[in-house]
């Protein structure tokens, strides 16, 4: 029996740090698996879907809160349902409540009793319902869950609409939202990428290719062409300012 500790950040603001903290000081022997995505739905997450693989009956798998392993409140939902047949313990730090040991106890505290009154119309009534008792607390427990997901998924959509009306208010307001049309960025990554493909590629001081080219400095075919095409608009501006000259 294995202890996993799922830690994702989504955007840069957030902290893995704190995440793997977390996890560690509830469970200083959880084996930590990290991810960076950016996104809502299970599918596409590397990480989580080969731990998915992994994890067997009896393993814990553990999520600083239920936003880590879905923001969408129906696979959410129907992931919880899938690990907990499956045996697997789920366990949400700042959601204790609907752990499964929680939503185990719920299914182990039904109740159970047999009541023999000598009148089968009253057995069959006080039957009927305990049988409803049982029904109404196996049904609170799945709700928590559904709702503890619901709420996730509402929380992104919250901050997506804030982030959308932000910007609008902003442009209604004359600012400049991101850079002007035109306006090329210039990054520490770009300007050595480009130092180096003017120093090695044959179409300009050097003797590599294209593909050698790429392979050399490490970066993306679609970056390394973009840098190529700017340097040479570069060299076509100086030359025809040149000529005019």
């Amino acid at each position: 029996m294995k202890v996993y500790g799922y830690c994702r950040i989504s955007t840069s603001k957030q902290s893995m740090e704190r995440q793997i903290r977390n996890i560690k000081l509830a469970y200083p022997d959880a084996v930590i698996v990290k991810e960076t995505y950016t996104g809502t739905k299970i599918q596409g997450r590397k990480e989580f879907e080969k731990l998915l693989k992994i994890v067997s009956t009896g393993d814990t798998l553990v999520f600083d809160s239920v936003s880590r392993m879905s923001r969408t409140a129906q696979e959410g939902y129907e992931m919880y349902q899938k690990l907990y047949n499956q045996g697997v313990s789920l366990v949400f730090l700042k959601e204790p409540h609907i752990n499964t040991s929680t939503y185990q106890q719920a299914m182990e505290n039904q109740l159970s009793v047999n009541v023999k009154t000598g009148d089968q119309a009253s057995e069959e009534l006080l039957s009927g319902i305990f049988g409803a008792l049982n029904r109404y607390m196996l049904n609170l427990a799945k709700r928590q869950i559904q709702l503890a997901f619901e709420q996730a998924e509402k929380e992104v959509t919250d901050l997506h609409q804030r982030t959308r009306e932000g910007i609008q208010t902003a442009k209604l307001n004359g600012k400049q939202i991101g850079l002007p049309c035109g306006t090329k960025l210039i990054t520490e990554k770009s300007v050595k990428s480009k130092e180096m493909i003017q120093k090695y590629s044959r179409d300009f001081s050097g003797g590599l290719n294209d593909t050698e080219c790429i392979k050399l400095i490490g970066i993306s075919r679609g970056s390394y062409y973009k840098y190529k095409r700017e340097l040479k608009n570069m060299y076509m501006s100086d030359t025809s300012k040149s000529i005019r000259e």
